[in-house]
């Protein structure tokens, strides 16, 4: 068998694992490792953790690992003062978390572009077609946080929350793999939608969940405690750019859209590009 075809068949082997094994059942059970306060759990699970993924514990406000309370805590660490600096211009759309581009581009007559072959609309994303018509025609960048990054998410603009939305879903794996292979990924996976006015129009983030991400937190909402329905909650937060939005307890994936005509991605950045939380990565025109 050449590399090839060994290489389709893990893939073939990764996504059907994920449509049989029960999704929300393995999440809670995650969860509830992941929240434990016992020392011997949690530093156990702390440690096999740091050491699969290489984490850099030199930027986190507190350094040493082992300190934190539990997973939960230590996964969604504060960074030292200073290590992420936020764009100052004004024009400056920044990223809204660590991690890596999945795709960045225009959004094409209501469909968003995840990976090759596959696509999803809008309005499935935001799970409302009126909420969602806006951005019709406007610009997204999907931004993938692997189990190794920094695991909140920041403002990419100034703007007011007006509307958060929960959205029951799946909760397949958020990866390349994944995205090329199963359809609507990040309109099938359970999300937190947060809406906002802006200075240049309305601006969504998106929150997705995934494969035992063991829960989606905003500065609105709290923690959010999955329903199975649909949950549309109103706001009037004012946040700054820069600003915590929400967090992941552990990785997933975060998704900013714009209305038509407001704003210009850099052109430097494309599919697989790394960035940071709170450097610039387009501008309002």
């Amino acid at each position: 068998m050449t590399f090839v075809s060994l290489s389709n068949l893990k893939k073939k082997v990764f996504i059907q694992a994920q449509r049989i094994v029960p999704q929300q059942q393995l999440s809670r059970v995650v969860g509830k490792v992941a929240a434990s306060e016992n020392p011997i759990v949690k530093n156990i699970v702390i440690q096999a953790f740091k050491a699969q993924y290489g984490i850099d514990m030199s930027i986190a406000e507190q350094s040493d690992a082992l300190k934190f309370k539990s997973f939960n805590e230590f996964f969604t660490r504060s960074l030292k003062e200073g290590v992420r600096q936020i764009d100052q211009n004004e024009s400056s759309i920044v990223s809204p978390a660590d991690g890596a581009i999945s795709q960045i581009g225009h959004i094409d007559e209501g469909d968003i572009f995840q990976a090759k072959g596959q696509s999803f609309s809008v309005d499935k994303l935001i799970g409302d077609p009126q909420l969602a018509a806006p951005f019709k025609n406007g610009e997204f960048a999907t931004v993938y946080l692997s189990p190794k990054d920094y695991h909140r998410v920041h403002m990419p603009f100034a703007g007011t929350l007006t509307e958060t939305l929960y959205i029951p879903g799946e909760l397949f794996s958020v990866n390349q793999t994944t995205a090329e292979n199963i359809p609507g990924l990040f309109a099938r996976n359970e999300r937190m939608v947060c809406l906002f006015d802006t200075e240049i129009g309305r601006m969504a983030v998106v929150l997705v969940g995934a494969m035992i991400v063991a829960g989606i937190e905003t500065v609105a909402t709290g923690k959010v405690k999955p329903t199975g329905r649909l949950e549309l909650n109103h706001h009037q937060l004012d946040l700054e750019k820069g600003d915590e939005l929400g967090r992941f307890y552990l990785g997933s994936t975060a998704v900013v859209l714009f209305e038509p005509n407001k704003i210009n991605w850099d052109v430097q950045f494309k599919a697989n590009s790394t960035v940071v939380m709170g450097e610039a990565l387009g501008h309002t025109i």
